[in-house]
């Protein structure tokens, strides 16, 4: 005879709210991770419910260990697609693979990067922030930027040197990072 006891029941109840956090606070942010990486909205979902799947089997231990539950996830994702492209481009199944701009797997570490430099790059104060993304990703001079931002260049290369500073002082820390 089977009989469900009280630490049996709220061990279930525990298991059911874990599950329902890890859905709540990462199923969005996963989706659009997957969906990035293949570009196919059908093979993403697939993807995502196989991740959660294999997460609900390790809930305990996921949420017990001080690592990162969305780290643990995208890594889980990311694998699971690289087996798929994996698969499917072995056994021919991809129809029209050669003319469509299937995602490579190593596209996984650029949006993990792309990601945490974000992250870094908004704890920056704005200024600090407009000129770096004038100098480095708009391939602009230090004149340039000043004369963009109507400041002096002396200023422009001091918010440049603070902020190269605070970037590298974080990424050594390893404070902001998002996906790890």
């Amino acid at each position: 005879m089977n009989m469900i006891t009280a630490a049996d029941a709220s061990a279930a109840a525990r298991q059911r709210d874990l599950l329902h956090t890890l859905i709540s606070d990462h199923a969005k942010a996963l989706r659009a991770y997957v969906d990035k990486l293949l570009n196919d909205r059908h093979a993403a979902e697939d993807i995502v419910q196989e991740t959660l799947i294999r997460a609900w089997h390790h809930l305990e231990r996921l949420y017990s260990n001080e690592g990162s539950v969305r780290g643990w996830l995208l890594t889980v994702a990311r694998n699971l697609v690289v087996d798929r492209l994996r698969s499917a481009t072995h056994r021919h199944e991809t129809v029209g693979a050669e003319e469509r701009d299937m995602a490579r797997p190593d596209d996984a570490d650029a949006v993990i990067v792309r990601a945490e430099v974000t992250a870094l790059l908004r704890q920056l104060p704005y200024e600090h922030r407009e000129v770096l993304l004038h100098t480095y990703l708009g391939d602009k001079t230090v004149q340039e930027t000043a004369r963009i931002l109507g400041i002096p260049a002396g200023t422009v290369k001091s918010r440049q040197h603070y902020a190269l500073n605070s970037l590298r002082a974080k990424v050594k820390t390893g404070a902001g990072t998002c996906a790890r």
